[in-house]
């Protein structure tokens, strides 16, 4: 026998020697394995409710390639059909309807429409509400149809009303707190028209003058205090088939005695104060407004 046939004899028998093993099982069993089952089962029966709610919702919004419900997305942009509602800010490009329908914005308090430059600031705002209409900008303007011609402009400066005929209907008429600049002013067809200013005076001003008509009636200029007609340069011309000038002061014809026997005076001569009051004296073979003028010393 070697010594490495020795060795590895008396090692063997060396060895304890064990009976019956015990053995351990690999797994998971009792109570942790109908846990384990539970889970599994209650993973399952969410995931069939989660995909039956979401088919249900794609159902109901009626989801479909080309978008979701009323909303259609095409090549040109996003198409609602029927009432939208929108919670938050709207940021687009444009908005515009069907050839064949309006657009209607609706708000239960005011629809407000901003404009902002590239730095995000306000330039332009219009807000409808319920008691008027509101636009802050620095220009307005209302243009007809074709697009071209500008009906109405309003600035910081200036108002313009560009169409050809600007008809006031009110029962008051127009009224203006300064001055007017117009080249036309008329009335409708057989209708008066007035120019009154009840406190202060009315003025009318023209570089080369000033033209007041009436083709088929009567012009009448009324004042409380006085009447000025005035000219610089010119002359005033008064050509009319009749000339009246009632409510004159008489002077009195003291030259001959009143008698009862003497005829009414009828026919009198217009004289002038220095002041330039207007009064009548009774006409002789030569002018009377000496012998009368002490109506002058009354005014």
């Amino acid at each position: 026998m070697t010594r490495e046939q020795y060795i590895l004899a008396t090692q063997q028998n060396s060895l304890p020697r064990i009976e019956n093993p015990q053995l351990y099982p690999v797994g998971i069993y009792g109570w942790r394995k109908r846990c384990l089952y539970f889970f599994v089962l209650l993973l399952l029966v969410t995931m069939i409710v989660n995909l039956a709610m979401t088919i249900w919702i794609l159902k109901v919004m009626n989801f479909t390639v080309d978008g979701m419900g009323n909303l259609r997305v095409t090549k040109k942009g996003i198409r609602l059909e029927g009432i939208s509602e929108f919670l938050l800010p709207l940021y687009v490009k444009e908005i515009h309807s069907r050839k064949d329908s309006p657009l209607v914005l609706q708000s239960d308090r005011n629809v407000t429409v901003n404009a902002r430059n590239h730095m995000g600031q306000l330039t332009g705002q219009l807000t409808v509400g319920a008691d008027a209409v509101e636009a802050q900008c620095k220009r307005f303007e209302v243009r007809a149809s074709e697009g071209e011609k500008v009906l109405f402009s309003a600035d910081e400066d200036e108002i313009i009303i560009g169409a050809d005929r600007l008809k006031v209907t009110g029962t008051e008429g127009a009224v203006f707190g300064h001055s007017v600049e117009t080249p036309h002013i008329r009335a409708e067809p057989s209708q008066d028209l007035k120019l009154e200013s009840p406190t202060r005076s009315l003025i009318m001003e023209a570089p080369r003058g000033v033209q007041v008509s009436a083709a088929a009636g009567d012009l009448k200029a009324t004042c409380r205090k006085e009447l000025h007609l005035q000219s610089t340069e010119g002359e005033i011309f008064l050509n009319a088939e009749i000339i009246r000038l009632g409510n004159l002061p008489m002077g009195s014809f003291s030259s001959s005695p009143s008698s009862s026997s003497t005829p009414r005076q009828t026919i009198y001569e217009l004289c002038v104060c220095p002041n330039g009051k207007l009064y009548l004296s009774p006409a002789g073979a030569g002018s009377t407004c000496q012998s009368s003028s002490n109506i002058c010393l009354w005014s």
